[in-house]
């Protein structure tokens, strides 16, 4: 209800209890001097917009406002009096309970509720208090300064994002585009192959057919000939109808060779692996095409437990004979000595030759049906053990339907993730973060030893 009063005795302009007010025509109320001041940039009330005239600066105070606003501004003074006095006590608030963090009079510290309190006088309580807001206002202060600093560098971020996305946008339709072109010219190269050989084909069997239309011409004409001659009774003209023109060989020898000179031509109409692998061979072409490729990654072993293939692509356990072997895939492969012992279960390390430093890595590891590996860089690696997979040393609990035969291993230097893949689908497996990983790395490969295992680790070049 108060504040209903208070909001009726205050200008709308000022937005202050009324200053000398003064009533319009239209029935509102303001200071003189607010009213005043807007009458001389507009004739017009400022809440209902009605036509005031110049002269309405002139009007007489309101008294009954006036009045209320003086009742107004006594019954706060009065409020702001009895505000100052213990509402407990009616003493003077002369104190400052640091304990409660509350106003108290002289009574209220001697009182139970207070006992054992710490007191401060309010000006000291106020002194000590605006102290430590005016230390708390440079912490803000640096704070805002931060967070203000946060904030800009958020934005700044966030627009990179967008730039960065807009980038990779526009790259992947470019990459597109280029796999689209070559599919493209791929399938009209092969269109027109088809067309070539239909074509010929279709030439073949047309001259074929045209033979065969030709015999089958004369032969109709050779029966309606026959068929007129056998209607003649006259043995004389019978005679010189049937054999004036012909050869020394029978009608029926002539039709006999002509019908053995006349095969039906068959269609041999294929286009061997496209008309059944097209997407795979059309893949296996656009491989010469496509860039970046995949790291044709070579390896190298200091254990002497292992044989390296010549090219450093492929791994395979020692067999302990005096002579180095081909391996499967007709490599001969060379010995590289080490200090390991060679028995059953010991682990053989291999890294590659070549460090990798900057930008995007990938590179595939044919792993077969190894029982141990681990794949990946130097301390960060994916280890498959027992029919169980590890990431960095805990366990990887993966929905692979098969065990993997071949693995995608993928590095950016520039985020340090290290993502895993099974090659064959494309799946991702896991990512990991590799945080300390500082200047080149090599590509890392381990096995264990088994000398029964002939199942060699290879490095996948395409």
């Amino acid at each position: 209800m108060a504040s209903a009063i208070y909001e009726d005795l205050t200008c709308s302009v000022c937005l202050t209890l009324f200053t000398d007010p003064v009533t319009l025509l239209c029935g509102h109320a303001f200071c003189r001097q607010c009213i005043t001041e807007v009458l001389r940039s507009q004739h017009e009330c400022p809440l209902c917009k009605t036509s005031v005239s110049a002269e309405a600066t002139s009007l007489p105070t309101s008294l009954i406002l006036k009045n209320l606003v003086e009742k107004a501004k006594g019954a706060e003074k009065i409020k702001s009096q009895k505000a100052e006095l213990c509402p407990e006590h009616d003493e003077k608030l002369k104190l400052f309970c640091v304990t409660d963090q509350q106003l108290a009079c002289i009574i209220c510290r001697d009182g139970e509720k207070h006992e054992g309190h710490k007191f401060k006088p309010i000006k000291e309580a106020a002194a000590s208090l605006r102290k430590e807001l005016d230390t708390f206002v440079q912490h803000v202060s640096d704070y805002i300064q931060v967070i203000e600093s946060q904030a800009d560098a958020q934005s700044k971020e966030i627009t990179k994002s967008k730039v960065r996305s807009q980038q990779l946008m526009a790259q992947i339709s470019s990459q597109f585009e280029e796999m689209h072109l070559f599919l493209r010219k791929r399938e009209e190269e092969i269109k027109n192959e088809l067309k070539l050989k239909r074509e010929d084909d279709v030439k073949r069997m047309s001259e074929m057919q045209n033979a065969i239309e030709a015999a089958l011409s004369e032969s109709r004409e050779l029966e309606d000939k026959a068929t007129i001659v056998l209607k003649m009774t006259d043995p004389e003209r019978f005679l010189k109808s049937w054999t004036e023109g012909n050869t020394a060989k029978t009608p029926v020898d002539s039709l006999r060779l002509r019908l053995n000179e006349l095969q039906v031509v068959e269609t041999s109409l294929f286009l061997e692996p496209y008309e059944s692998h097209l997407q795979f061979f059309v893949w296996k072409e656009m491989l010469q095409v496509i860039q970046p490729r995949e790291d044709r990654i070579s390896l190298s072993s200091r254990s002497r437990d292992v044989l390296v293939s010549n090219d450093g692509r492929s791994l395979i356990c020692n067999p302990q004979i005096s002579q180095p072997p081909s391996n499967a895939f007709g490599t001969k492969m060379k010995y590289t000595y080490g200090t390991y012992k060679s028995y059953d279960g010991s682990i053989i390390d291999a890294f590659s030759v070549n460090e990798l430093t900057s930008g995007q890595h990938y590179w595939e590891i044919e792993v077969g049906s190894r029982n141990y590996w681990k794949l990946g860089v130097k301390d960060n690696f994916l280890t498959y053990n027992d029919q169980t997979y590890f990431a960095n040393g805990a366990v990887l609990p993966t929905d692979l339907e098969k065990r993997l035969q071949k693995v995608g291993i993928y590095l950016n230097c520039s985020s340090k993730n290290l993502s895993f893949y099974d090659a064959d689908t494309m799946t991702l497996i896991h990512t990991m973060s590799c945080d300390h990983m500082t200047g080149p790395v090599s590509a890392y490969v381990s096995i264990q030893y088994n000398q029964s295992d002939r199942n060699p680790v290879t490095v996948c070049w395409y």
